[in-house]
C-alpha cells in the first residue's frame, strides 16, 4: 500500500477512537447501586411511619432524606451539603421541585425546635423520596 493511504487510514482510525471516547465521557454515567440495600432501607423507613405516632412522622422524613443523600454521595455527586448535591444532580429527578420541597421540610424539622408536621405531609415526603431513589436507580 502507498504510504499516503496508510497515513490516511490511521488518521481516520485515530479520529474515530477520539469521537468514541468523547461520546463515552459526555454520556450519562450509570451507577450500579446495591438495590437490595436501598429497597430494604426504604421499606424499613416506610414501616416505621405510624399514623398514631407523630414522632414517627419526623423520623421518617429525616431518614428518607439521609438515604437519598447517601445515594447521591455514592454516585459521586459533588458538594458539601445535600442541597449542593441536588443542584448538581437535579436533572436526574423526574420532579426536582418535589424533591426540594421534601428536603426543605426535612430542614424545618432539623432546624426548628417547634416544628410540627402532619401524617399526610410525612406520607407525601416519603413518596417523593421513594420516587427520587427510583429516578437514580437505587430502588
Amino acid at each position: 500500500m502507498d504510504a499516503e493511504v496508510v497515513v490516511f487510514i490511521l488518521a481516520i482510525l485515530i479520529v474515530a477512537v477520539l469521537i468514541f471516547v468523547a461520546i463515552l465521557l459526555t454520556g450519562k454515567r450509570s451507577y450500579h447501586f446495591n438495590v437490595d440495600f436501598y429497597q430494604t432501607k426504604i421499606l424499613t423507613i416506610e414501616n416505621k411511619l405510624d399514623p398514631n405516632n407523630p414522632a414517627t412522622y419526623m423520623t421518617t422524613i429525616i431518614e428518607s432524606d439521609k438515604l437519598l443523600d447517601k445515594a447521591l454521595m455514592e454516585m459521586g455527586a459533588p458538594g458539601k451539603t445535600m442541597g449542593e448535591r441536588l443542584k448538581k444532580y437535579g436533572s436526574r429527578f423526574s420532579n426536582l421541585n418535589a424533591v426540594w420541597r421534601a428536603h426543605k421540610l426535612r430542614n424545618v424539622i432539623a432546624h426548628e425546635s417547634d416544628a410540627s408536621i402532619s401524617y399526610k405531609q410525612a406520607q407525601n415526603a416519603l413518596t417523593i423520596y421513594k420516587q427520587a431513589l427510583k429516578d437514580l436507580g437505587a430502588i
